[in-house]
């Protein structure tokens, strides 16, 4: 009976934070054991008590600042003077320029949204179709959730209770080979619709791009060096990124004014609330799943299934494309790690880096994948493009995800390559 609660209330588009706190109070309640309910609120609060959970606004807010103090655009232009001469130079110039902000921001919904307002237009203006350059704006957004910072690692590394800095450093390789399948499927769609070829800039431009895009560059090499060289953790580095970009968009490209910290602050904190409250009814509704043992009933079906670590990963795959596709993927690792993580451990010997990497990566597919694909409809209010044609257009990009997907699920030591386990 819990179970059609859970899934009438999923399906009523209730807010996914009440629909597990919901089913969690409806399963005391229909267990007779109310003396469960004393425990509730200290589950509640509990799940929230962690000072890793404190990166998450952090960087929020970085990616805030950048965006309204300009620190975007001199980013896209650095990226220009890198790949803006190649056939297809502005579709290079996207992903670059998404893999920098990847390293700044850590959610692709977020992602998407910026820089779709930012790159879609100029594509546009230069002659690629609109669909495709919201499709590679809306494929770069997947590196967001695999190149440190990333949201949902932070989230990962709480539930399954390994370092984050640890988790980020298990996406640096596989948002490398990510990134490289998207160049490679650029280059093939490019000489296949013979997009035009980029212009290099001027040495003027050029310096010029140099001068104003190297200290945005300051704000992940604080992220990503902070955290390599053992000299912050997660949380200080989002706070020393965010003081980064306050000082840059104030200070030195002056786009960002007082006036504007108000607003940028009151939209973080509406999005970092949102993002807590949901973590907060996840620790109820698995100390329900805790407490019914369905990670040891999963357990005995998948034993039934396979046990070889290699066919169960892929197997988790398909399942996770499928959930991915109806849930938003925040709420999906929070609703399948308390069940999955301790069969893959115990059962298989799987690294825990290994299936955070596999399992953010294809979680995070759903956001451009029909039907709910969040992504998908963030680029499209983005450029007035149907979904439909998007996804069209993003067919070559998920095939390359999946093949990578694939790839770190063959090969563990892709996701322990810097952590040195």
């Amino acid at each position: 009976m819990t179970a059609v609660v859970f899934a009438v209330l999923l399906l009523g588009a209730v807010p996914i934070a009440l629909v597990l706190a919901l089913t969690a109070m409806f399963y005391i309640q229909s267990s007779g054991n109310s003396v469960l309910f004393a425990s509730y609120p200290q589950q509640l609060f509990g799940a929230i008590e962690s000072y890793g959970l404190l990166a998450i606004p952090l960087f929020m807010l970085a990616g805030e600042l950048m965006n309204e103090g300009g620190v975007t655009r001199r980013l896209i232009d650095l990226a220009r003077l890198l790949v803006g001469g190649f056939r297809g130079g502005l579709a290079y110039i996207n992903l670059v320029a998404n893999m920098m902000m990847a390293a700044i921001i850590g959610s692709a919904a977020s992602q998407i949204a910026i820089m779709s307002r930012a790159m879609v237009p100029a594509m546009e203006a230069e002659g690629y179709d609109r669909p495709f350059s919201a499709a590679v704006t809306a494929a770069g957004g997947l590196l967001s959730p695999i190149l440190p910072p990333s949201m949902l690692f932070v989230l990962f590394g709480v539930m399954a209770q390994v370092p984050i800095a640890e988790m980020f450093l298990a996406g640096i390789l596989p948002g490398l080979l990510l990134g490289v399948a998207f160049f490679l499927t650029i280059a093939v769609v490019g000489l296949v619709q013979q997009y035009p070829k980029g212009r290099w800039p001027t040495r003027e431009e050029g310096r010029r791009a140099l001068r104003m895009g190297l200290p945005a560059m300051a704000i992940p090499l604080i992220i990503i060096g902070g955290i390599l060289l053992g000299l912050a953790t997660p949380t200080e580095s989002a706070a020393l990124a965010s003081l980064a970009a306050l000082l840059l968009g104030r200070f030195l490209y002056g786009d960002l004014k007082w006036t504007m910290l108000p607003t940028v602050l009151r939209r973080t904190a509406v999005n970092a609330g949102l993002v807590i409250m949901l973590i907060a009814a996840a620790g109820v509704f698995g100390w329900v799943v805790t407490y019914e043992r369905l990670p040891q009933l999963a357990a005995a079906w998948i034993a039934a299934l396979t046990t070889d670590p290699f066919a169960f990963l892929l197997l988790l795959i398909g399942v996770l494309l499928l959930v991915g596709m109806i849930i938003d993927g925040i709420a999906a690792l929070i609703l399948v790690v308390p069940i999955l993580l301790p069969i893959a451990q115990g059962q298989f010997g799987i690294s825990p880096y290994q299936f955070g990497v596999v399992v953010c990566l294809t979680l995070v597919l759903g956001l451009l994948t029909p039907p709910v694909g969040a992504g998908l409809f963030i680029a499209s209010s983005m450029t007035g493009t149907p979904p439909l044609r998007i996804f069209r257009a993003l067919l070559p990009f998920l095939v390359a995800s999946l093949a990578t997907l694939v790839l770190l699920a063959w090969q563990p030591w892709l996701t322990t390559a810097f952590i040195g386990r």
